[in-house]
């Protein structure tokens, strides 16, 4: 019975993984077209001698969104930066065990920014305050939820959401490559992203 439940975890991690990945195509394609958008808006504009104040700091913002979501697919389809100059000189069962190392780093890594984001962000911290974010501020200093975005006026924590939404989009990524590169689960084939082998760089 337990095997059957550990079984089981480890295929709803990939498959959350899968599903993460589609959404993140969504959001990338849709960033894209956004982003295209806000910079023609902005060329015809200021051509026409009529600039849209806000539409750089969009353009901006927009940019951070997809780096940030764009890195986390990235790590999903094995795109991560890797320096191969020593693990190629090992023998295949070092490199695997490298490989797993490495892997097991960026999962370490993604449950860091997680508390990282979770004491920064505070939100318990925040309903203790009935979240009224300038009680919090008086209270601990942290003036995440009184500023607000110079040309939007947004509230920032909106646009910082990119952070602990790409941390736990990591984690679960890397958990997924890492429950494949131990071969607990069988390699997913991914869809969506029209990649050959030789494009992984990890």
């Amino acid at each position: 019975m337990p095997a059957t439940r550990a079984l089981s975890l480890r295929r709803t991690i990939v498959r959350t993984s899968s599903a993460l990945l589609a959404l993140e195509r969504l959001a990338l394609m849709g960033l894209m077209y956004l982003l295209t958008g806000l910079i023609l808006v902005n060329v015809v504009t200021r051509y026409s001698h009529f600039p849209i104040y806000w539409i750089d700091e969009s353009a901006v913002y927009c940019v951070v969104w997809l780096t940030f979501i764009g890195a986390s697919a990235m790590t999903r389809l094995r795109l991560d930066f890797a320096v191969t100059m020593l693990t190629e000189r090992l023998s295949p069962q070092r490199q695997k065990l490298a490989k797993v190392i490495s892997t097991g780093l960026v999962v370490v890594f993604g449950v860091a920014l997680i508390v990282t984001c979770a004491l920064w962000m505070d939100p318990i911290g925040l309903a203790r305050a009935g979240f009224d974010g300038r009680k919090l501020a008086a209270e601990t200093f942290n003036f995440l939820y009184t500023e607000r975005t110079q040309t939007l006026n947004w509230p920032t924590w909106v646009m910082y959401l990119t952070l602990p939404i790409f941390a736990v989009s990591m984690t679960i990524h890397g958990l997924a490559n890492l429950l494949e590169d131990l071969d607990l689960v069988p390699r997913t084939k991914l869809t969506g992203f029209q990649l050959s082998e030789l494009d992984g760089v990890n």
